[in-house]
């Protein structure tokens, strides 16, 4: 039977803006039957509750009733504008960022100490950070990073192609412990996944592995 009906997908914003918009129109050209209804939230969301479908979030499965596949995976990096790197200079070592505006998040404790690990160590330590914003979304992470205003630890999936463009700039990789951002599909444990749920999935998964980034910044 082929997929049909109505499908409720809630992603972050993060990853809804840079992938799952864009894909949208070929998967409804494939499986015109299906009807799409997105929502872009940051905060934790309870499937039932918000009658979704699918969610799509980063970090650990915390309910174990939830099945989830893997979509993409990503390094963690400090960036900073050029504009805000030549006037308030850059920082050489994280002892540095006590003289420096660093974004947090405002859901999420553990992202505003930021893990480093020393040269030729294994050994990672975590340093707390501050700064005059607080937001729930790496996205909006970026766009005050691009607004040359602080610096931000995010997802390098949220801003490769802004460095590759020169707009945002790695700084500290060499104290970087290459911890890893993980997105998932989560969505109910049914024996029976309905046909339409099982597509949009698969979907992802092809489209989206391929943009993983794990290997440092060179």
């Amino acid at each position: 039977m082929l997929p049909r009906g109505l499908l409720r997908v809630n992603a972050s914003v993060g990853f809804g803006e840079r992938y799952l918009l864009p894909l949208i129109p070929s998967f409804l050209e494939i499986y015109p039957d299906v009807q799409l209804d997105v929502s872009l939230t940051d905060g934790i969301i309870g499937l039932i509750e918000e009658r979704t479908d699918i969610a799509i979030r980063s970090g650990a499965l915390d309910d174990s009733s939830l099945k989830a596949r893997k979509l993409l995976e990503s390094r963690r990096v400090v960036v900073a504008s050029p504009a805000y790197l030549n006037s308030k200079g850059v920082p050489k070592t994280p002892q540095d960022l006590v003289n420096h505006n660093c974004f947090s998040f405002n859901f999420r404790r553990n992202l505003n100490e930021w893990p480093f690990r020393d040269p030729g160590s294994a050994e990672i330590h975590r340093l707390p950070i501050s700064g005059n914003t607080a937001v729930n979304s790496g996205m909006i992470i970026r766009r005050l990073c691009l607004a040359g205003t602080g610096l931000g630890r995010v997802g390098q999936f949220h801003v490769q192609p802004d460095i590759d463009a020169g707009r945002l700039v790695p700084v500290l990789e060499e104290y970087n412990p290459g911890d890893i951002e993980t997105i998932h599909a989560v969505f109910a444990g049914h024996e029976h996944l309905a046909a339409r749920i099982r597509a949009f999935i698969d979907f992802l998964v092809q489209h989206v592995a391929k943009n993983e980034v794990l290997e440092p910044i060179s």
